[in-house]
């Protein structure tokens, strides 16, 4: 497992630490790691759990491999999306226990989660590509459409904005908010336990076939954005 994520394992639950640098970057070797994680869950039949470290959970893509050129930025958007597309048909509950800030890519990992329980505090949630000059991707736009409210539809995708936890809640980025990081870790952990005793045949087929069109719309809005 790599060392830019830490990985643990109890009873109930399969832990995924994010662990690069100060804003937690999902860089391509970030990405396989997460894979690996829930590789090793699908193997022992837990829930997983992804987590980042006290105030960070994710500032998204890694900006220096963007910097490296289109076929860099475009290969590791992809990895990116396929993890999405993962998550959501993962046959293991996949838990996100949001410390603090997540942004782009950190915001869609809580998209992509079966249940987002965040922290209070001063922190940031968003998709913020076009405040930096970017347009949206098709994945992104089709995992918006089946997971926020539908109000909150165009203000986070077109409007790029910033949401406090609270708000997040009310947004559909969040299931739940506690009150601190210890809170936020027992939480993550008692949910786990409590997911582990659905019956995971039963869980895996309604997964899937209550995701089904938002499935079939990531397909094409992978093969859509590589053409782009």
């Amino acid at each position: 497992m790599s060392d830019l994520i830490e990985y643990s394992e109890s009873e109930h639950a399969v832990t995924i630490r994010l662990n690069n640098g100060k804003v937690n970057a999902l860089s391509p070797a970030v990405l396989a790691a997460i894979n690996e994680g829930l590789d090793r869950a699908e193997a022992v039949a837990k829930p997983v759990i992804i987590t980042g470290r006290e105030g960070m959970f994710s500032g998204g893509y890694d900006l220096t491999v963007m910097q490296e050129g289109i076929e860099a930025a475009r290969a590791m958007v992809d990895a990116g999306s396929r993890l999405t597309r993962r998550m959501l048909a993962h046959p293991q509950p996949i838990i996100a226990a949001c410390n603090g800030h997540a942004i782009a890519k950190g915001a869609f990992l809580l998209l992509a989660s079966d249940y987002r329980i965040g922290v209070e505090g001063n922190f940031k949630i968003s998709l913020n590509e076009v405040a930096i000059g970017m347009t949206m991707h098709h994945v992104g736009i089709e995992l918006c459409r089946g997971r926020l409210a539908p109000v909150y539809f165009n203000r986070a995708i077109i409007n790029a904005e910033m949401f406090d936890p609270q708000a997040a809640l009310t947004a559909g980025f969040l299931d739940s908010v506690v009150a601190d990081e210890n809170e936020l870790q027992q939480a993550a952990a008692a949910l786990a336990q409590q997911m582990a005793s659905l019956n995971c045949d039963a869980f895996k087929a309604t997964k899937v076939k209550a995701r089904k069109q938002q499935l079939d719309a990531l397909d094409w809005a992978i093969e859509e954005d590589n053409k782009m």
